[in-house]
C-alpha cells in the first residue's frame, strides 16, 4: 500500500486548482472556526478527492472517455464521482444497495450516473463495482479507501493552516476515515488532529483498541455518512502514524451539535458533519488554543432545524 504523505496532498491541491470550491473558514469565537465545507461542489468535501482520483487517472492515461468511471455508494461518494465525471465529460456508473433512499438515487441520475441497484447491504455493490471495473476498463473510484480519494479531501487542511496562523487543532468526523487520513497526512507534524465518531460506528476508535482494523456494528443517526463498518487501511496508518486524540459521542450530542451548528451560526449540516462540532465537549480545547472543526457535508433534511 503507498502511503499517504503531505506531498500526495500538495500534489492534489494542484491537481484540482479550479476544479473543487475554496471553502470558507468561519470564526464563531475566540480561538473557534469553523470550515465550511459543506459549501463544496455537492455539498461535501467528497468533490475534492473524487476530482482528485479522476484527474490523477486520466494523466496516466487510465481514464478511457467511453468507459468512464465506477464507484459503490448511494450518498455522498457517488454523488461527488457523478458530478466529477460530468465535468470531465466521461460516463459514471454508480452501484448502489436496492435500499438505497430515492431521493439519492434521483440525484444521482440527475448528474448523468448510470445508477445499477445490487442487493441490501453495501458490501454488495462494492463487489459489483470491482467486477464492473474490471471486466469493462472503467477506473474504481473507492468512497475513502484510495491514495488519490484521502488525498483530495486532504486538501481543505492546507486551506485551513493558510486561512488560520498558528492553527493548533483540527477536529474532523470518522466514518471510512478517509478525510481523517487526508487531513492528518497534509498536517503531519504541525498540528493536532481530534477524530470524533458516533459511539454507535468507532470503526476508528475499535481499531486503534484492537491494534488493527476490525469490523464493528453500525447504527445511529449518522449512520447514513458515518456508516463504515471498518475503518480504511490509510485511515488506520495514519492513526498508528499520527496518534491522534479519539473521541465517541453519542446520538444524543450528535442531533444537539447540529441544532446548534443551526441556531447560532444559521449553518446547516448533516448528522456525520455535526459529529465533529459534537466532539468539542469532549475535547475541552485549552486557553488559548486555536481550533478549526470541519463541517464536511450538508446533504439532510432541514425541516426538523429550528
Amino acid at each position: 500500500m503507498h502511503t499517504l504523505t503531505a506531498a500526495d496532498v500538495h500534489a492534489a491541491a494542484d491537481r484540482t486548482a479550479g476544479r473543487v470550491l475554496r471553502t470558507p473558514v468561519l470564526q464563531v469565537q475566540t480561538g473557534w472556526w469553523l470550515k465550511l465545507e459543506q459549501l463544496q461542489h455537492t455539498g461535501t468535501f467528497k468533490a475534492r478527492g473524487a476530482f482528485n482520483r479522476q484527474l490523477a487517472a486520466r494523466e496516466r492515461g487510465e481514464l478511457d472517455p467511453a468507459r468512464g468511471v465506477v464507484t459503490a455508494s448511494g450518498g455522498n461518494a457517488g454523488l461527488a464521482h457523478a458530478h466529477a465525471a460530468a465535468e470531465l465529460g466521461v460516463p459514471a456508473t454508480v452501484f448502489v444497495p436496492e435500499t438505497a433512499p430515492a431521493v439519492k438515487v434521483r440525484r444521482l441520475r440527475a448528474l448523468g450516473a448510470d445508477v445499477r441497484p445490487v442487493g441490501t447491504e453495501y458490501a454488495r455493490a462494492h463487489e459489483a463495482a470491482v467486477r464492473f471495473a474490471r471486466e469493462r476498463g472503467a477506473v474504481f473510484c473507492h468512497a475513502y479507501d484510495q491514495v488519490e480519494v484521502a488525498a483530495g479531501a486532504g486538501t481543505l487542511a492546507l486551506e485551513i493552516a493558510q486561512d488560520v496562523p498558528g492553527l493548533d487543532t483540527v477536529v474532523v468526523a470518522v466514518g471510512g476515515g478517509g478525510l481523517f487520513a487526508g487531513v492528518a497526512a497534509a498536517l503531519e507534524g504541525s498540528v493536532r488532529v481530534v477524530a470524533v465518531e458516533p459511539e454507535s460506528a468507532p470503526t476508528l476508535h475499535a481499531a486503534l483498541a484492537a491494534a488493527e482494523p476490525v469490523d464493528v456494528a453500525v447504527s445511529g443517526v449518522a449512520a447514513d455518512s458515518l456508516g463504515a463498518r471498518r475503518v480504511g487501511d490509510l485511515g488506520f496508518d495514519l492513526a498508528r502514524r499520527t496518534g491522534p486524540v479519539s473521541l465517541l459521542v453519542d446520538d444524543d450530542a450528535i442531533r444537539a451539535a447540529r441544532q446548534d451548528l443551526w441556531s447560532r451560526f444559521r449553518v446547516v449540516a448533516e448528522h456525520g458533519a455535526a459529529t465533529a462540532w459534537a466532539g468539542l465537549a469532549s475535547y475541552r480545547p485549552a486557553t488559548g488554543e486555536r481550533v478549526a472543526v470541519v463541517v464536511c457535508g450538508a446533504n439532510t433534511d432541514p425541516s426538523d432545524l429550528r
